[in-house]
């Protein structure tokens, strides 16, 4: 297994530097079910960032690039079925996706209430806002 920096991603994704793009490629094509690449939650959460931030992706092409990346046998992402499952509120809120995998991470983890200053969050979460 090898692990996937953000940028990588990135380079495959968007296809937008000409020396790169090729390369990552390349790279993620050349992976295996038994060699695959690794995608830490960190890597999400940037990878999310620079879609949005940078390159002004819409939420539905956010989702989709992410259940691509999950749907792949050579890529292990990161609690993966909490990222899944993120993805899914994602698509059902207007929550930022960091708040909805916060959300998710503190379900798997058993936590009763998740406290939050976000008035999104709390409203379409399930997060509860500090009084």
């Amino acid at each position: 297994m090898i692990g996937l920096d953000t940028n990588v991603l990135l380079r495959f994704y968007l296809k937008d530097d000409a020396e790169q793009s090729p390369k990552a490629e390349h790279l993620l094509r050349s992976l295996t079910a038994e060699a695959p690449g690794w995608v830490a939650l960190a890597t999400i959460l940037e990878l999310i960032w620079v879609m949005k931030s940078k390159n002004r992706s819409e939420r539905a092409e956010i989702a989709d690039a992410l259940e691509l990346l999950l749907a792949q046998d050579v890529i292990v992402v990161e609690q993966s079925n909490v990222v899944m499952r993120a993805v899914r509120l994602f698509r059902s809120s207007k929550a930022d996706f960091a708040d909805c995998l916060i959300a998710e991470s503190a379900r798997t983890a058993g936590c009763t209430r998740t406290f939050t200053f976000d008035e999104i969050a709390a409203r379409d979460l399930g997060m509860e806002l500090i009084p």
